[in-house]
Formats: C-alpha cells, sequence, structure tokens
C-alpha cells in the first residue's frame, strides 16, 4: 500500500509558537528528529506504561537502563520483538527490535542491540500532487552496551548508539539536496538494587534507577546544515517487588520521564500571523531575527540544550512541571511460568496529550518466553499509532537452552543403555 507524502511538510524543521500571551495553557510540545527512538522496542515494558528504568533487569534493559545488565543471572539470552505501527492505517509500517546479552563474569555483562524502523513504500509527491519518485525510507540504531557491578547492590552501565535515518532516497525538495541523517550517542545508567528482605513475613526487595539516553550530536536531512536534536531523554523510577508464597510474585513500578531538549519559545507575530522581528517586520520562522516573547533561544549547542531545558519553558516553572511524563506498571508472576502485566502513562494534555492504558501478559516455557502487549488510550480524542495493536516478544534463555540440550543427550544415554540391556537379555 502507498502513502503520500507532501515534501514541502517533511524536511522544513519549523519551531512552533503560540499566538497568545496566555503562555501556560498553549499547546507547545517539544520536537527532536529520530522519535523512533523513544517507542517501546519490548511488548513487556509496552504493557507495563513504558516503565523501565528501575524494573527487574532482563534482555531488553539496554534499551531502559544498561547499568541492569549485570545484575542478570543467566550467562546469555537474546530476543526478537515486532510492533506494527499505524497497523488500522497502513499495513507496512513496523518497528523491529533484536537484543542480546552475555556475562563477561560475574561483575560485567555485554549486550547489543538493533532497531530498525520501517516506514513501507511512499510514493513523494510535489506541491502540486504530482509523483517525483517512489522510496522504502527507514531507520535504524545500531547498540553496544557494557554493565558493570560496582558492589553487591549498585552497577553503571554505558551505550554507545549509531543512528541512521534515511527518509527521503536523496531526493530534491525546494531546491535542497537531502541526504541521510547520521549521528552517535551514548547513555548513561545507574542502577541499585537492595537486598531481599523481610516485610510482614513476605520475601521482598526495591530497587531505584537512573537512565539519561540520546546524548549526541545533532542531525540533519539537508546539505544545508540545519540540524534537529536527537530525543535526549532523562528516566527515573523506582520498583518494589515481593514474593508472596512460593507460587505467586508481584511488583510494580514507577518512572518519570523528561525530554533534554529546548522547549519552543512563544515567538512574535503581527495581526496576520506572520512571523515579525523586534521592530514588526515580517522575517522567516525561527530565523535569528524572529523576535521571542517568553522562553528562550532553541538554537543552542547540545550541552547547552540539556541544561537550558529545565528553565526555558515560556510558561515558567508550571509549563516546566507540565513537562514531565510518568509511567506506572504492575507485574504478576505465577509459578514463574505465567504473567499479567498492567500500566498507565501519562503526559500532560499541551506537551502532546498521550494518556493511555495497557495491558500484557507472558508465558514461560523451558527454552523461550513470549510476551504480549495492548495498548487501551484512555483519551478519546488523541488517536495513539499503537491503539488496538497487539505486539510480540520472543525471548531465548540460552541457558535453559543448554540445560535443556543437556537433559536430551541424557536421555538419549538412558535409552540407548536400557535398550543394550534389553538386546544383552
Amino acid at each position: 500500500m502507498k502513502k503520500f507524502l507532501f515534501l514541502i511538510l517533511v524536511f522544513n524543521s519549523i519551531d512552533a509558537f503560540s499566538q497568545t500571551t496566555s503562555f501556560g495553557e498553549n499547546l507547545n510540545t517539544i520536537t527532536s528528529a529520530v522519535p523512533f527512538l523513544t517507542i517501546s522496542p519490548d511488548s513487556r515494558a509496552g504493557s507495563m506504561g513504558e516503565v523501565g528504568a528501575a524494573t527487574s533487569p532482563d534482555v531488553h534493559s539496554i534499551h531502559w537502563n544498561s547499568a541492569k545488565l549485570s545484575f542478570l543471572e543467566e550467562e546469555g539470552g537474546f530476543s526478537i520483538s515486532y510492533t506494527p505501527w499505524l497497523s488500522k492505517l497502513v499495513p507496512d509500517i513496523s518497528l523491529s527490535h533484536i537484543s542480546g546479552f552475555y556475562k563477561l563474569n560475574e561483575i560485567s555483562t555485554l549486550s547489543s542491540s538493533l532497531r530498525y524502523f520501517s516506514l513501507g513504500n511512499i510514493q513523494f509527491t510535489n506541491d502540486q500532487g504530482d509523483p517525483v519518485g517512489e522510496y522504502d525510507p527507514n531507520e535504524y540504531a545500531l547498540d553496544l552496551a557494557y554493565a558493570m557491578k560496582l558492589s553487591n547492590n549498585f552497577s553503571t552501565g554505558l551505550t554507545m548508539r549509531y543512528i541512521y535515518s534515511n527518509l527521503t532516497g536523496g531526493i530534491f525538495v525546494e531546491g535542497l539536496q537531502t541526504e541521510a541523517g547520521k549521528s552517535v550517542a551514548v547513555d548513561l545508567g545507574t542502577y541499585y538494587q537492595s537486598n531481599l528482605f523481610d516485610l510482614n513475613g513476605l520475601e521482598s526487595q526495591w530497587a531505584v534507577g537512573m537512565n539519561i539516553s540520546n546524548i549526541g550530536g545533532k542531525i540533519s536531512y539537508t546539505e544545508s546544515g540545519d540540524e534537529d536534536f536527537l530525543p535526549m531523554n532523562l528516566k527515573l523510577g523506582s520498583r518494589f517487588s515481593t514474593k508472596i508464597d512460593d507460587y505467586n510474585s508481584f511488583a510494580i513500578a514507577f518512572d518519570i520521564n523528561k525530554l533534554l531538549v529546548p522547549t519552543p519559545p512563544v515567538y512574535a507575530v503581527n495581526d496576520n500571523g506572520q512571523p515579525v522581528d523586534i521592530n514588526g517586520n515580517p522575517v522567516q520562522i525561527g530565523s535569528p531575527e524572529h523576535h521571542i516573547l517568553a522562553g528562550m533561544n532553541p538554537n543552542v549547542g547540545v550541552i547547552q540544550g540539556i541544561f537550558q531545558s529545565f528553565s526555558d519553558a515560556p510558561g515558567g516553572f508550571e509549563e516546566e512541571i507540565n513537562e514531565l511524563m510518568y509511567s506506572i506498571g504492575g507485574e504478576y508472576w505465577y509459578d514463574n511460568q505465567f504473567a499479567f502485566r498492567f500500566g498507565y502513562f501519562h503526559e500532560h494534555e499541551t506537551k502532546g496529550n498521550r494518556k493511555y492504558f495497557t495491558i500484557g501478559s507472558a508465558l514461560k516455557l523451558n527454552v523461550f518466553q513470549i510476551d504480549f502487549a495492548y495498548l487501551i488510550p484512555a483519551n478519546s480524542s488523541v488517536r495513539s499509532p499503537l491503539e488496538n495493536t497487539m505486539r510480540f516478544t520472543l525471548v531465548f534463555n540460552l541457558d535453559q537452552f543448554d540445560k535443556e540440550k543437556l537433559f536430551q543427550r541424557n536421555s538419549q544415554i538412558d535409552n540407548n543403555q536400557k535398550e543394550t540391556k534389553t538386546n544383552e537379555l
């Protein structure tokens, strides 16, 4: 199925601006390049409201907080995830994710992952609607992470990321040569996990985690050099888990997210809605001459942008608080074989208004585990690309695979020995 795209809307990065002075009440979303990096790649987190900073370690920790990797008990494992995107509108947009890990020793773990976002087949048109070519745009990110325990309870993690985004196939847009966007970034994570303790007769544990992701150079899609921020993000989280009895266990986790990207300021416009400079003369939107009524200039370097993101909202402190995103998720396991999960994600109305519930389940067998996730919008006025979509993840435990092979080999030996004795008799 072909999707049509007006080129003039794709490659011009335009800062949002408000036409009123009620700064704290206007829609003022923060935008960045390569937003596919912010999509939950796995079904476990996707069914728990996208919590992940301090949830129990798993093979997907490379995305949520690589520091957790060093607390994995298995020697190795890998997973395959598939997420349809806009499945109710188009059939060929999806996010695929492969991740794996290997424990180097008792304190160190190495992990890698590949995230691939396919936008299907697109027929490009100009502003008159005339076809100008077809292309299969795609984006991917290749990660390599290392985690180390600094004590029995505390660990750190570092992730290196290469980002490639080719949305146009090199076509010309308004006289500009487009090109694939490329960048590199790092994630920095820390994780603390308490020792098991007794809480009213229940074996319990709590954990906290922090992860700063996608710290890297800006990305550009044209030869003009116009650049956009990566979706740099600060994630803080906590988890409490308890073992109810030999068969039942439960955990609940909570995350707070903050984009480390400058907030669009409120720009000056004339009575006709045209951008103007400080003297009222028409200028281009977002140009250096475009007068800022409230907020700060977003065209700054990466490091300055990170620090500026905590105090540059046009609506002051109230708007800064509105930029925080909240996630809560729960996970129940029965006999360590079946899991039921649920969660909720909240984003303020002026910052995107994403609000949705999530549910999911997991079935663990000897060698592999299959996870499911389903999203239910809490706000009917804002549609989600994942609405009414089932997501899948397959997790393979290499330790169990080796044990299964050993069991089969021993069983075969026993059968051969029995057959030999029978023949002798």
